[in-house]
This record gives structure tokens, sequence and C-alpha cells, in this order.
């Protein structure tokens, strides 16, 4: 499947890009081999393809520990702030 120049300038619209007139063949081109290799991809047989967790048979993936690493520092952090209340840092209002 190919795209026309109008096609292609919808598209363009959409997607609310500007296109000149020097650069749409490219782009024409450009999407139309992008579309036909989708194409060609859709024509594949997959049928009897099983859907794989790891392309590598019998290989998985390691998971490592659900562990904490870090401690609790926010009271140290919020030694050095102008204004905590309830734990949260207090800012200036900037909207009336």
């Amino acid at each position: 499947m190919s795209l026309t120049r109008q096609d292609v300038q919808k598209i363009a619209h959409l997607a609310r890009l500007s296109i000149s007139a020097e650069e749409l063949p490219v782009y024409v081109s450009a999407l139309s081999s992008i579309v036909n290799f989708v194409d060609e991809l859709s024509r594949v047989p997959t049928g009897d393809v099983a859907p794989l967790a790891h392309p590598l048979d019998g290989q998985h993936q390691r998971l490592r520990a659900d562990t904490v690493a870090e401690s609790d520092n926010h009271e140290k952090y919020q030694a050095n702030a102008p204004s905590v209340a309830a734990g949260l840092y207090v800012v200036p209002r900037v909207i009336e």
C-alpha cells in the first residue's frame, strides 16, 4: 500500500505538523516504505509460533530480593528546611 501526497498532508494536519512542498516527496516515500514493511510483516505466518518469555531457551530473568535498601532519613533532610509541618515542607503561597 503506497501513500499519496494527500494522505501524507492529512496525516501531517492531524499531527499538527508543518511540511513544506519540498519536504513532501521525502515524507511520502519514507512513510510509504514504513507502511509497506508493516504490511509485509503482517503476511508472515505466525499462527503456530508459541509466545516466548525469553529468546534463549532455558534462561530466566534473575530477580533481586525485595529488600529495603535505604533507611528513612526524612527528619535529617528536613532539619535544614526553613519550615516543616507534620513531616511536610511548608513553602510560601504563590497563588492568591
